[in-house]
């Protein structure tokens, strides 16, 4: 008796009748989370239409808060702090998001050193 399928037709209609069904499944999955997405806003529910109307809150005074500058270490120039805030704004930081713009701390000779000692051409 053989039992095996050859017929490659066979096989390619089952086997994507399973990644479709599979398909399904996740969609619906995902639907599913959208539909009772802890993250979402919670809407207000409604009064009834004879109730009484509540009252209106009062709106607090905008305050036009100016973003503070970064500071600069001495040593820098204007055209660097251009190039940086361009560099920043175009990865979608905000000028007012930078807090002060400063030199990297570099020890050059431990760093010489740890990389002579992590070679291995000896």
């Amino acid at each position: 008796m053989d039992n095996q399928m050859s017929n490659p037709v066979v096989i390619m209609l089952i086997n994507m009748t399973i990644v479709f069904a599979v398909l399904f499944l996740l969609s619906l999955f995902i639907r599913v989370i959208h539909f009772i997405d802890p993250t979402k806003p919670r809407t207000k529910k409604k009064t009834h239409p004879t109730a009484a109307p509540a009252k209106p809150k009062k709106a607090a005074p905008a305050k036009a808060a100016e973003p503070a500058a970064p500071v600069v270490a001495p040593g820098i120039s204007g055209e660097t702090v251009a190039a940086i805030a361009g560099a920043l704004a175009a990865y979608g930081v905000g000028f007012s998001q930078i807090k002060a713009i400063r030199p990297a701390e570099r020890r050059s000779w431990a760093g010489a050193a740890r990389i002579r000692g992590l070679r291995n051409d000896r």
